[in-house]
C-alpha cells in the first residue's frame, strides 16, 4: 500500500482559498498527480486543502472523502498566566493589561525552550508538559491518529502497539491532501516519535508531497516507510523556476543571496 501525503498550495488565510501563486501550484501538482494512479482521494474540510485539490480531481474525474481530523492540528494553546509559556512564544499579540489577545498553536516554540528538555523527544513525554498541560493537545493529537488507524483498519492494516496487523494488504494508493501539522502528527503516529520533534525539525513547503509504502518483512505485520519528504520535484518546471514558493506554517528562513531572495 502507498499514502502520498499532500501540503495545500500556497494559502489565502483571509479567505480560506489560495493565492494566485497558490492555483498555479494547483495546477503544476495536477500534472503529476493525474500519473500517480491515485485509488482513493481524501481531504481536510478547509477551503486551501479542497482548492488544491480541484484541479487533480476533476482531471481525473474522482471525487475526496472529506475527513475531519485531515484539518490543520487545531489543538489550541492557552497561555494566560504561565511566565514559562509567555516565554516560549514571545511573539504573542498581547491586550492592554499585558494579557495575550489570542491562543496559540502547539509549535513554533522558541528553540531554546525547549530543546534541552529530553522529554520533548519521547514519543509520550511531551503529555505531561506546559505546552500539552495547557492546552488540547494530547485529546487532539490521540483523535487524529484514532481516525488515521481506523481508515488503515479499513484497507487491512490494523494497529497493534506500534506495529500494523496486515488483516488483507493491498496494492492501493490514497492520497492525503491536507496541513503542515497535521500531516506532522500523523507521520510521528507512523514513525512512534514525538510530534514536537517533526512540527519544529522539518518543513513542508506547499504542494510538498511526501510517500510512504507499507513494508512487510516479516508475514503478517507492516510498518510504514518514507521515501520521500515534501518532494516539488513537480515545481520544476522553466516557468516554475523563475518563482518562489515562501508561504509555509512552519517557520521558513528567508535568505538574501547576492540580492536575491530565496526561501528554505
Amino acid at each position: 500500500m502507498r499514502i502520498l501525503m499532500i501540503r495545500h498550495a500556497d494559502p489565502d488565510y483571509s479567505i480560506d482559498s489560495l493565492t494566485p501563486e497558490g492555483w498555479t501550484q494547483a495546477q503544476l501538482l495536477s500534472k503529476r498527480l493525474v500519473k500517480e494512479n491515485i485509488d482513493d482521494f481524501y481531504v481536510s474540510p478547509l477551503g486551501r486543502a479542497k482548492d488544491t485539490a480541484a484541479a487533480t480531481l476533476a482531471a481525473l474525474g474522482k471525487t475526496a472523502q472529506e475527513k475531519a481530523w485531515l484539518r490543520e492540528f487545531p489543538a489550541q494553546l492557552d497561555i494566560t498566566g504561565s511566565e514559562f509559556l509567555m516565554k516560549t512564544f514571545p511573539d504573542t499579540p498581547l491586550d492592554e493589561s499585558g494579557q495575550p489577545r489570542k491562543s496559540r498553536h502547539t509549535w513554533d516554540m522558541m528553540p531554546s525552550m525547549w530543546m534541552n528538555d529530553p522529554d520533548y523527544y519521547t514519543p509520550d513525554g511531551w503529555r505531561g508538559l506546559p505546552v500539552a498541560q495547557h492546552s488540547d493537545m494530547a485529546q487532539v493529537y490521540d483523535r487524529v491518529c484514532a481516525g488515521l488507524d481506523e481508515l488503515l483498519a479499513s484497507y487491512g492494516y490494523v494497529r497493534d502497539g506500534h506495529l500494523y496487523r496486515v488483516a488483507q494488504g493491498n496494492e492501493k494508493t490514497i492520497a492525503f491532501v491536507c496541513h503542515f501539522g497535521v500531516m506532522m502528527v500523523l507521520l510521528s503516529h507512523l514513525w512512534g516519535v514525538s510530534p514536537h520533534l517533526l512540527q519544529h525539525y522539518l518543513c513542508v513547503l506547499p504542494t510538498g508531497v511526501t510517500e510512504l509504502y507499507s513494508e512487510e518483512r516479516e508475514k503478517g505485520t507492516a510498518v510504514f516507510r518514507t521515501t520521500r519528504i515534501g518532494d516539488l520535484s513537480h515545481t520544476c518546471t522553466r516557468k516554475a523556476r523563475r518563482r518562489h514558493y515562501p508561504a509555509c506554517s512552519a517557520r521558513c528562513m528567508k535568505m538574501r543571496i547576492r540580492g536575491t531572495e530565496v526561501w528554505h
